[in-house]
């Protein structure tokens, strides 16, 4: 089976890697094509940090994950969702009853409420109106976060220390 992971996270991730860094999400399916389970993978430091991850090991580690967490009747694995910015992401879920099938959709934005708002509105688009609801939430950085440097950490420390007392 391990050997099953490795061609598909390396297939998803040549084709992820062209466009995208930094998160991944991905679903796995059963024999019937219903999902079974759903789980991510994303950068917790900014560029250059120690958990940062590009494209292919997002995917990689997604897909691994995924196949670690899921029950014995997972066939298939999908890279559902991946983006190259900072920001916050919210996963949802939801069943479109007229075509029987359910929808998972990926919001992003500034804010928490703002990335919940974006995916709970992409399941409406999609007609997923049955229990809609959010499966994750996560922070993730990308790209455009720049790197950890030592300017902004010092000047994190100055904004922290004690003002001086001025002499009247």
């Amino acid at each position: 089976m391990s050997i099953r992971v490795a061609v598909f996270a390396a297939i998803s991730c040549v084709v992820a890697r062209l466009t995208f860094a930094g998160d991944a999400i991905a679903i796995g399916y059963n024999y019937d094509g219903v999902w079974t389970s759903v789980t991510y993978n994303r950068s917790s430091t900014p560029k250059g940090g120690a958990h940062y991850h590009d494209a292919t090991q997002a995917c990689a580690f997604a897909v691994r994950d995924l196949w670690a967490r899921a029950s014995d009747d997972l066939v298939r694995a999908e890279i559902v969702g991946q983006s190259d910015r900072t920001g916050y992401v919210a996963i949802a879920q939801g069943k479109a009853i007229e075509r029987s099938k359910d929808v998972t959709a990926v919001g992003r934005g500034k804010s928490q409420n703002e990335a919940d708002a974006n995916a709970l509105k992409l399941l409406n688009a999609r007609e997923a109106t049955t229990e809609p609801a959010i499966v994750y939430r996560y922070f993730s950085y990308g790209e455009d976060s720049g790197s950890r440097s030592r300017a902004k950490r010092a000047s994190k420390r100055i904004a922290t220390s004690q003002p001086n007392k001025r002499r009247t």
